[in-house]
């Protein structure tokens, strides 16, 4: 599927907090090269207007002009999570940091679809909220954990034999995976977790190694059913054996999308 991403930090890793408080920016429209950021239409390359960009772990918010650009007017000092929302494409999550700031940001969004199901946009933490300072992102964890696993009953119509379903996480972190310290994604220094595994109405579909933006998983179309579950359970430290000390991570933005078959077997 085509899509238009001029910056995408797969492997970076990040930590967002939802502020009680908004704070709202706005495109300088005297001054258009000053707006340097861009939003566009992933298939047809022209500027999306009012699509909501934001920050959610500073509580920023703003809008794309007619032109689609927008003004970042905010301090990026650590890696974060930037956010796109509007209404008819698919919601879209990008990591970020303050070296995105040098250069400029052009982000194709996605129309949506009629079978595509949002789970969840807000951001959840799983674990028990007991890990080290070396952890991945544990320095910017801010939310309670909800538990060791999360889980979303939801009705789901059936797949054309032309399509196929796919899983979206839009946001991952915290992972301390063995792939994930290999990357240097922690700082642990000897010890690693087990990944956090995807089930889609009780079966395995999938498993989360690396923190990143837009992990997708196939849905096996022989697992949908009208009333379907997703549920996504976080790690355990494989080296700890005296009581479970589950791995804490983040997650944001879950939901499922119907693709084009052929077109999805292509980027594969």
């Amino acid at each position: 599927m085509k899509r238009i991403l001029l910056l995408s930090f797969i492997f970076l890793f990040f930590v967002s907090q939802c502020l009680a408080d908004v704070i709202s920016g706005k495109v300088r429209q005297d001054d258009k090269l000053y707006a340097k950021n861009q939003v566009v239409d992933a298939e047809s390359g022209n500027p999306v207007d009012k699509a909501k960009v934001s920050i959610p772990k500073q509580g920023y918010e703003t809008y794309s002009d007619k032109d689609g650009r927008f003004e970042l007017n905010t301090k990026i000092d650590n890696t974060t999570v930037l956010s796109v929302e509007k209404e008819g494409f698919r919601p879209y999550s990008l990591t970020i940091d303050k070296n995105s700031m040098n250069q400029p940001l052009k982000l194709g969004i996605e129309r949506s679809k009629s079978g595509d199901i949002q789970l969840e946009a807000s951001l959840f933490h799983l674990g028990d909220d007991v890990f080290a300072d070396t952890s991945a992102n544990s320095s910017e964890f801010k939310i309670k954990s909800s538990g060791t696993f999360y889980t979303n009953r939801f009705k789901m119509s059936p797949v054309s034999n032309k399509e196929e379903a796919i899983l979206v996480i839009g946001t991952v972190m915290g992972l301390d995976t063995k792939l994930a310290k290999e990357m240097g994604q922690n700082r642990i220094a000897s010890v690693y977790s087990s990944p956090a595994e995807v089930f889609f109405n009780g079966q395995k579909i999938g498993e989360l190694n690396i923190n990143g933006d837009n992990q997708e998983i196939l849905i096996p179309r022989n697992l949908i059913r009208r009333d379907s579950e997703v549920t996504i359970k976080t790690g355990k430290n494989l080296f700890q054996h005296a009581y479970i000390d589950y791995d804490d991570i983040e997650l944001a933005n879950i939901r499922v999308e119907t693709r084009d078959r052929q077109m999805y077997a292509g980027n594969w």
